[in-house]
């Protein structure tokens, strides 16, 4: 234990061995001294402000701990009791002081302090996790995750600046890239050589673990622009946190410090940089594959949200393709949707029998529609061998161009305007899918992104894969169906008299009129054939609507006109077509009028096999003959004849044979459609055959028919 004595003012009369060793001094050095000059200065100055000061106010003072400068320069940690000794009147005469060495008690609460301000940050570090697991679990985008960890590391960290960058797929062959998400805080021109560092090998680093990149010299030397810009912008350091899952290396936070920042929780000294603690080390690297973790949940919820569009898009593809009526109006649906949800612009061609036809060509931006419908006019019917479409339809598989620079565009041009087009789409991306169905190479269709959108993504080229094969199927199937509608139609055609022929006495019209939607073909017939002394009517119907419809009808007709060689009555051609029915080999039943007509007599015979009433038209009123109907042709033979109708058709008379497709529609019912065409007859006004069938036909078909029509017209004059 120490002990001095000292007079106000601090001059030290008196002093033990003790107090005089603990300060290397020797007494006769000690005494006379002001005490105050033992001190540090920081001692020093307490003395002053708050030990003398308590000492006059209280009398006494308990440990008190002060720092006595000793000669050597060191420093010895003391506790001092103190008392004031005054005089009678209550003046000060002499201060008694006790001094304790207090180093090990000092090192004690230093220990305490450190270990209480350790419990501080470790709670402050387990808050900032806590609230980033807690901001992350609300996350549902990449970019999502990318503000949390930003926001949340700067401010841990306090730092100037942050940005998250994530590790993308590179082209196909080549190495990873590097896409910035987010960035808060960071000079415009430190970012811009910040991401030039990044490109030129931070992926190949990321490895390495939390890392902190002072500005130093080493930095000057290895990478001076990032130096300069840091110098610039007051930063002195950059903290590079890997971003990990499951050891994979998904990306990198980077936190900018600058003057005067501190680190996690301490304050430092302005200018100086200690090593990041290494529990901040271990914080950033908890964060980092946290924000791992968030990333591919993000990812995930992301790529499922993706495939669901993907989906609804497809099938809403199938549904418009579905629809369409013929190969135009399908390659117009797909272009359309295709600039609505996938692409910019959407161009197809198409391999017909005289090379490659422009059959679509859609942008989604309608001020540069006209751009594409130049092209569209100039066909280009040389276009470079390089061309996306043209390699895609020769090889028979997608063309991916990712960055279509100047020189490619030069390359695929046939000339200066197909360029100056080309540049005037700003393309960013190409995609050229051949369309091929059964092992037929049908066509192209070719998708542009413009820079704007960004190039396609591998995802969006396996959907417009998807839609190219949807298209090609669809294609297909319309083509063949074009191929059977128009074989059908010459099928048909063939087989009806072109024009009715001239019979003395009689004015005769026919018409015949495909359906328009379903098949488009069917079976129905009309004949009119001059004999020696009548004429020979027929009108018929084959059940179905195909080739094999038309196939029977034509087989019907050649079999009664070879039967007209003997004369038969009209009843008897019903009954010897049913007798030779199964021999025939026709596949399909039918509905079929007969009738015979005297041109100089007016002597008329008719037979029905299951077939509508003709209708007379006589003196401006109209009727339905009653011609009794026997069995379908095809059908079980009836167990009578079949019965004829005998009549004489006047002069001014119009006789009238129909088919059902013109009473009978999807709408109203063949007596709704009967009564209708009694009407429409008997107002006519006229007996005119060829205007007659116009003006039933004006009256009672529309554009959409779902059945064909055979009309024949017959008046005697």
């Amino acid at each position: 234990m120490g002990y001095f004595s000292a007079v106000p003012g601090g001059r030290v009369v008196k002093a033990n061995r003790t107090f005089c060793a603990w300060l290397g001094r020797p007494a006769e050095e000690v005494l006379g001294a002001r005490f105050q000059d033992f001190l540090t200065p920081g001692g020093q100055v307490y003395a002053e402000t708050h030990l003398l000061p308590l000492l006059r106010m209280q009398g006494a003072v308990r440990e008190i701990a002060l720092d006595l400068r000793r000669a050597d320069g060191s420093v010895l940690p003391c506790l001092v009791n103190a008392v004031e000794v005054r005089d009678d009147a209550g003046a000060a005469v002499l201060l008694r002081a006790t001094v304790f060495e207090a180093t090990a008690r000092r090192r004690y609460e230093r220990d305490l302090l450190a270990a209480r301000r350790a419990a501080e940050e470790s709670e402050a570090r387990s808050r900032v996790l806590q609230h980033v697991v807690s901001d992350l679990a609300a996350t549902v985008s990449v970019e999502d995750v990318a503000t949390v960890i930003v926001q949340r590391s700067r401010a841990a960290l306090r730092a100037r600046g942050a940005a998250l960058v994530v590790v993308v797929d590179g082209e196909e062959g080549g190495a990873p890239g590097l896409r910035f998400v987010r960035t808060d805080g960071l000079p415009p021109t430190l970012l811009e050589e910040f991401r030039a560092t990044v490109d030129r090998g931070l992926v190949r680093e990321l490895p390495l673990g939390v890392r902190s990149v002072p500005l130093d010299e080493a930095l000057h030397r290895s990478r001076p622009g990032l130096a300069a810009a840091m110098a610039r912008a007051a930063v002195t350091e950059l903290v590079v946190v890997p971003v990990t899952a499951d050891s994979r290396q998904l990306g990198v936070l980077a936190l900018v410090l600058g003057e005067g920042v501190g680190d996690l929780i301490s304050l430092h000294e302005p200018g100086e940089r200690p090593p990041l603690p290494e529990a901040d080390v271990d914080l950033l690297r908890t964060i980092g594959r946290q924000a791992g973790q968030a990333l591919e949940r993000a990812r995930l919820h992301e790529e499922t949200s993706r495939q669901a569009e993907r989906a609804a898009f497809l099938l809403e593809a199938a549904r418009l393709l579905a629809g369409a009526a013929d190969v135009t109006e399908t390659v117009e649906r797909l272009a359309a949707l295709a600039v609505e949800r996938l692409a910019d612009v959407c161009v197809i061609d198409l391999v017909t029998e005289v090379g490659t036809r422009r059959t679509a060509a859609r942008h989604r931006d309608p001020a540069r529609q006209r751009l594409l419908d130049e092209l569209r006019a100039r066909q280009l019917p040389q276009r470079s061998d390089d061309h996306p479409s043209v390699r895609a339809l020769a090889e028979g598989r997608t063309q991916w161009v990712r960055s279509p620079d100047d020189a490619y565009l030069r390359r695929i041009t046939v000339d200066e305007q197909h360029l100056a087009i080309s540049r005037a789409l700003e393309l960013a991306g190409l995609v050229a899918v051949p369309l091929v169905a059964d092992g037929r190479r049908l066509g192209v269709v070719t998708f542009g992104a413009d820079r704007a959108r960004g190039s396609f993504t591998a995802a969006d080229v396996e959907m417009a894969e998807q839609l190219g094969l949807q298209l090609a199927l669809v294609v297909a199937k319309a083509q063949r169906y074009d191929l059977e509608v128009r074989t059908s139609h010459e099928l048909q055609a063939s087989l009806l008299p072109a024009s009715p022929p001239e019979v003395p006495g009689l004015g005769i019209a026919v018409r015949y009129l495909p359906a328009t939607y379903g098949v488009e073909v069917g079976g129905d017939f009309y004949d009119v054939v001059p004999l020696a002394d009548h004429v020979a009517l027929a009108v018929g119907d084959v059940v179905g609507h195909d080739i094999t419809a038309a196939a029977s009808m034509g087989q019907l007709g050649s079999v009664y006109r070879a039967l007209l060689v003997d004369g038969p009555a009209p009843s008897a051609v019903i009954d010897r077509l049913q007798a030779s029915w199964s021999l025939l080999g026709l596949q399909r039943m039918a509905t079929a009028l007969f009738a015979s007509l005297a041109p100089a007599t007016g002597q008329l015979r008719m037979a029905s096999a299951g077939h509508l009433p003709p209708l007379l038209l006589s003196g401006g009123t109209a009727s339905y003959l009653p011609v009794v109907p026997t069995r379908m042709l095809g059908a079980p033979p009836a167990p009578t004849p079949a019965v004829e109708w005998a009549g004489v058709l006047a002069a001014g008379d119009t006789l009238l044979l129909y088919t059902d497709g013109l009473v009978e529609s999807r709408t109203a019912d063949v007596d709704e459609g009967m009564d209708r065409l009694l009407q429409v007859a008997a107002s006519a006004g006229t007996s005119e055959p060829d205007e007659l069938l116009d003006r039933v036909l004006a009256e009672l078909t529309g554009p959409h028919r779902g059945d064909d029509i055979a009309l024949l017209a017959l008046t005697r004059r």
